[in-house]
């Protein structure tokens, strides 16, 4: 069960003006389940992407860094859940073209105007007729309204739809800002960890939409883990219709501030709730790394904490055997770390002082606070300015179970 976590309503997901969103059982693995979504965007709009960096990426995936890069304009993005359509080599690459060629078939674009994604299980074929069988369905369905049904079209092992919005007011206009995310195992960041797919209506030129989109996965999508494995297909879109008429075309103007500040909001909710519905999750664990010589070491740090399984394992247990943190910070490649110098907290639990036990700590302080569903560990390295934050969850026997039974 998620830690904490709601599915949004439709009500509280607001429409994108100039995207409309279509839905469809199209059959993909399992009947009677939504496994297709349609995007369709407006004559006019941008999209930026990010992208996974594992060496077997998805056909998807190249096909969409290889539509974007033609210069095309976007107009459709189309999504399958049940299939990954990764490690499927040239004959993966075919029927990702064939889905997309169907797409713009249905939409009248052109191909290279269609972005593909795909999720679910690596190593098999694309069923593409299946997909393209859909297609009518999920193009009839094509609303703007239609946030909630996406968020759950594009689920696999997640057991709650992601979905955010806000809303923005820049003088007498107001902007909109939407987003679905998917994900809840094969989750660390290399960019990205999973599918996300953000929209506003301002309208942003590319260039400054990708600069916009770097900066926001960094700090969400970017910042979470939960098991250390880096997905296949993993994809990040961030989309301008420009319907709102409201035109960002600087990074140094204040409308680019608040535009960034709301998909900043937007991304950060989204990626801790594929932490707090990461697979068996029954903890949600906020890693701060502070006073360190710059940004890249905390994470490093961080890291190595929210990836430890003996780490994770003790959270599960509400065990606070916390000599496994300073053993992760210990090993994390900061070979000029003073341990003399660290001090360690749970929540306001201070543990460890000066790399060693504080004589003030009680095993029964730590234990309360090990017991909550929601824990902060935080880390004082006291050696400079930096600082990073990351989010990650314990490791549960339902996390085997889950990915055991993955395909059954």
């Amino acid at each position: 069960m998620a830690v904490k976590l709601l599915p949004p309503t439709p009500e509280q997901l607001r429409p994108v003006p100039g995207l409309e969103l279509g839905v469809a059982m199209a059959g993909v693995r399992k009947p009677g389940r939504k496994d297709l979504l349609l995007m369709r965007l407006a004559e006019g709009g941008t999209v930026a992407g990010v992208f996974t960096q594992n060496r077997f990426c998805a056909a998807p995936v190249l096909l969409a860094r290889r539509h974007l890069d033609s210069g095309a304009a976007p107009r459709a993005l189309v999504i399958n859940t049940g299939n990954a359509n990764a490690g499927t080599g040239e004959d993966g690459l075919r029927r990702a073209q064939t889905v997309c060629a169907a797409v713009a078939a249905q939409l009248g674009c052109a191909v290279e105007q269609v972005l593909p994604f795909s999720t679910g299980v690596i190593m098999e074929p694309l069923p593409a007729d299946r997909i393209v069988a859909g297609l009518p369905a999920a193009a009839a369905d094509l609303r703007a309204d239609n946030w909630s049904d996406a968020a759950q079209a594009i689920m696999t092992t997640d057991t709650i739809p992601k979905a955010a919005s806000r809303s923005l007011k820049l003088g007498s206009r107001t902007l909109t800002i939407t987003g679905i995310a998917k994900g809840a195992g094969m989750i660390k960041p290399n960019m990205a960890t999973m599918l996300g797919f953000v929209a506003t209506d301002a309208a942003v030129p590319a260039g400054l939409l990708h600069s916009l989109l770097r900066e926001a996965a960094d700090a969400s999508f970017n910042s979470i883990t939960v098991d250390g494995d880096t997905s296949t297909n993993d994809s990040f879109m961030l989309i301008a219709t420009g319907a709102s008429g409201v035109k960002i075309a600087s990074a140094d103007s204040p409308e680019y501030a608040a535009l960034r500040d709301a998909v900043m909001a937007v991304s950060i909710e989204l990626a801790q709730a594929i932490v707090r519905d990461g697979e068996g999750a029954t903890k949600f664990i906020t890693v701060t790394v502070q006073g360190g010589r710059d940004r890249e070491e905390c994470r490093r740090i961080g890291y190595a904490i929210a990836h430890s399984p003996l780490v994770k394992t003790a959270f599960f247990a509400s065990d606070p055997n916390l000599g496994r943190i300073l053993a992760a910070i210990g090993y994390a490649g900061v070979t000029d770390l003073d341990t003399s110098k660290v001090d360690l907290y749970l929540d306001q639990v201070l543990v460890a002082r000066q790399g060693g036990r504080n004589p003030e700590y009680r095993e029964e302080d730590g234990n309360a606070v090990m017991k909550q569903p929601e824990i902060t560990v935080r880390v004082d390295l006291h050696r400079g300015p930096a600082e990073a934050t990351l989010w990650t969850c314990d490791f549960s026997f339902d996390y085997v179970k889950i990915n055991a039974e993955y395909r059954t």
